[in-house]
């Protein structure tokens, strides 16, 4: 054990994968380029009001269906988040890091910049 961790102790489980926050047209091309399907993570009703083509709604606030749902995904692929601003999306990334993801991109400013 290192110096600094003794001092501090250890974080709760290491995360190794990254984190890539990708502004508007970053991230439009990627899942469109890709085909990818990204993953609204706000409340079903702010989803209702309105979501990216092909999104599918897995609320961060349930955080059992959320950990359930990405449980079955496989981690080795890119996953795609967003939420109304940004805040919860870069929450949902890194607790998707702890899970084991590798890559998660991160929509800058969320939904309120697509539009």
């Amino acid at each position: 054990m290192s110096f600094l961790s003794t001092l501090f102790g250890k974080k709760d489980q290491e995360a190794t994968g990254t984190i890539t926050v990708l502004n508007k047209n970053e991230y439009a091309t990627q899942i469109v380029t890709n085909n990818i399907k990204p993953f609204d993570v706000r409340t079903p009703s702010e989803y209702n009001s309105g979501h990216i083509k092909k999104a599918i709604n897995v609320d961060i606030f349930n955080a059992g269906n959320f950990n359930s749902y990405f449980e079955k995904l496989d981690k080795e692929k890119p996953v795609y988040v967003y939420c109304k601003s940004g805040a919860r999306s870069q929450k949902a990334a890194r607790k998707l890091l702890k899970m084991g993801f590798a890559q998660v991109y991160d929509l800058k400013g969320g939904y309120n910049s697509w539009n």
